[in-house]
């Protein structure tokens, strides 16, 4: 989460700090997705090849259970692209940075 432009994941003092903020930054777009096409949980279950127990998991931010690569392959299966850029640090410590795009 980040609240007023903070990691709280890394004020929190979570050493997965930045791996804890990404999943929750897809998980949200996830979220979006599901609900404006109108989906069920049963029928995302269905599409995302999963079961309804883990879609309420993931729609409530239970993510523990859910990785990034696991995350990427929804948004594929909901019709989303995932472009990854990597390039050199721009500040003191190497962050990881999402941006899920409207469209």
């Amino acid at each position: 989460m980040l609240v007023g432009g903070v990691n709280v994941f890394k004020v929190l003092g979570r050493p997965d700090a930045d791996e804890a903020f990404a999943k929750v930054e897809l998980a949200y777009k996830i979220h979006t997705l599901i609900q404006q096409t109108g989906l069920s949980q049963t029928q995302a279950a269905r599409l995302l090849n999963t079961d309804r127990a883990r879609v309420s998991n993931l729609m409530r931010g239970r993510l523990e259970e859910f990785s990034i690569e696991r995350l990427f392959h929804f948004l594929n299966k909901l019709g989303q692209d995932i472009d990854v850029t990597i390039r050199p640090k721009r500040r003191a410590h190497a962050q990881v940075h999402i941006l899920a795009k409207a469209g």
